[in-house]
């Protein structure tokens, strides 16, 4: 039998939230266990009730979903934040992942790839619409190499073993563990274990902060 995903629901909109829920009970291994409609309450129930993922609306008013992000991945880090919003060049997506998020939807996504990134999140993965994947890039590499040169000898890389430094540079080009396990020549669970210890040395919390971080370190461009 399968694992039983507990998920949080964080939406201003009643309805949204409604509509999420209708879908994620129609699934056996995903179980909605709690709501929120703003970020506050969110930070509170993900403390008592703390689910494997939460949905998390980017646009709330008083604390945003990116904030809130956040807030709860630093009381709860171990928790995947999959967020949603209804616009494709959503300005807070390049924000939401740099707070720790594992993924970024759009509210419009079919029912299907919907559970899927679920799924694909709570087991470690990251999951970012194709349609905003074009937007992020094009907003943050600029960002990311405006005068900044390539800093491969960054002592925050000393922290890291050379196998975990090969694993943590493949996961920055975009591979996923089973790609990395066949090019490293290694099991798929011990690139796991290489990278699960990379996360930690550096502060990480997720594989699309991974990414970020080897773009900022000059490892990957």
């Amino acid at each position: 039998m399968a694992e039983t995903i507990r998920i949080l629901l964080v939406d201003d909109q009643e309805l949204i939230r409604y509509g999420f829920r209708l879908v994620l009970e129609t699934e056996p291994d995903l179980e909605v266990v709690g709501e929120a409609g703003d970020g506050t309450t969110a930070r509170q129930l993900a403390s008592t009730l703390r689910p494997d993922v939460i949905l998390m609306d980017v646009r709330m008013p008083g604390i945003d979903g990116i904030e809130t992000t956040r807030q709860i991945l630093t009381d709860l880090p171990t928790t995947r934040i999959l967020v949603l919003t209804t616009y494709d060049r959503d300005e807070f997506a390049f924000g939401a992942l740099r707070a720790g998020a594992a993924g970024f939807l759009l509210k419009n996504t079919r029912p299907v790839e919907l559970t899927a990134a679920i799924r694909t999140v709570h087991a470690g993965d990251a999951v970012v619409s194709p349609r905003i994947t074009a937007k992020l890039i094009e907003v943050a590499l600029p960002q990311l190499n405006q005068g900044v040169p390539p800093t491969e000898q960054d002592p925050e890389l000393d922290r890291l073993t050379e196998r975990e430094r090969e694993v943590f540079v493949l996961v920055g080009r975009g591979y996923t563990n089973p790609e990395i396990a066949q090019a490293l020549h290694l099991s798929e669970s011990t690139v796991k274990t290489h990278f699960g210890r990379v996360l930690m040395k550096l502060g990480l919390t997720s594989r699309v902060q991974a990414v970020i971080r080897a773009y900022e370190l000059g490892l990957v461009g």
